[in-house]
């Protein structure tokens, strides 16, 4: 009889349990969809990313075949304490604009890294008899990521690409608390237009979202789960009672000793 009952007060939660477990893996679909969904994902367009304002960038021009005329354009280096030289760094301002050595004011805010690239490049191509080289590297390029993650932070992308679920593993992976198919994603765009996006990632088709692929300075939240919100008000509710009740014993002790 007490088995039974016992069997039958923890049915409840092992139905929660696995119902909660549902709720944990990533792309929940079988092999065969994952595989069609990446077969899908190969034929999109490689994601590039965009110049933003406030974004600092390395601007190099160099000719082989005449490095003398190529000079004026770079920023002058200076020498590190190691004995290397260090690229200046040209920082984008609120209208999308940098101040580049000779050609003056250029506007390269909203422009990919090739699109700026060649965009240079056309303007420098009066100036040398070959083609130029010109090569252009974003040096803020970070993400942030915060919430039930194990190591939330801002998290600097040295080669301007990272999808979602490279940033959770920057931070650790999300906690048991954290809800899958409620990930916020912030952004601010190159107009300075902001957006908050709800992310599913149990769902395989995160993988073609147009979000799937973060930009720089985007801010992913992952969201705690009721779980975690009501640990939360007992772990506060316990500590106000405590030091309620530590405070009442220490004046009752107080009263006694003086009454004596």
């Amino acid at each position: 009889m007490k088995k039974r009952s016992l069997i039958f007060l923890l049915l409840p939660l092992l139905l929660v349990g696995c119902q909660s477990y549902k709720k944990v893996p990533y792309l929940q679909d079988d092999l065969q969809q994952i595989a069609m969904a990446d077969t899908s994902v190969r034929d999109m367009t490689l994601y590039d990313a965009r110049i933003m304002p406030k974004d600092l960038l390395t601007i190099v021009v160099s000719c082989p075949e005449e490095p003398t005329l190529a000079e004026p354009f770079n920023l002058a280096t200076s020498a590190s304490s190691e004995g290397a030289s260090s690229v200046s760094e040209y920082l984008v301002d609120n209208n999308g604009n940098v101040e580049f050595p000779t050609l003056g004011t250029i506007h390269l805010g909203g422009l990919t890294k090739g699109e700026a690239e060649k965009y240079i490049k056309d303007k420098l191509k009066p100036q040398f008899r070959t083609s130029p080289i010109v090569t252009v590297r974003m040096g803020n390029y970070k993400i942030s990521v915060i919430g039930e993650v194990n190591g939330p932070g801002t998290f600097t992308v040295s080669n301007e690409k990272v999808n979602i679920f490279e940033a959770l593993a920057m931070a650790g992976d999300m906690t048991i608390y954290g809800i899958r198919d409620n990930v916020k994603l912030i952004r601010e765009d190159h107009t300075g237009k902001r957006e908050i996006v709800t992310l599913n990632l149990n769902d395989r088709n995160i993988l073609q979202s147009p979000y799937y692929y973060l930009q720089q300075n985007d801010i992913l939240y992952v969201t705690p789960n009721k779980t975690k919100a009501k640990t939360s008000n007992i772990s506060s509710s316990t500590t106000i009672w405590f030091t309620v009740v530590t405070t009442l014993v220490s004046l009752a002790s107080l009263i006694i000793s003086i009454a004596k």
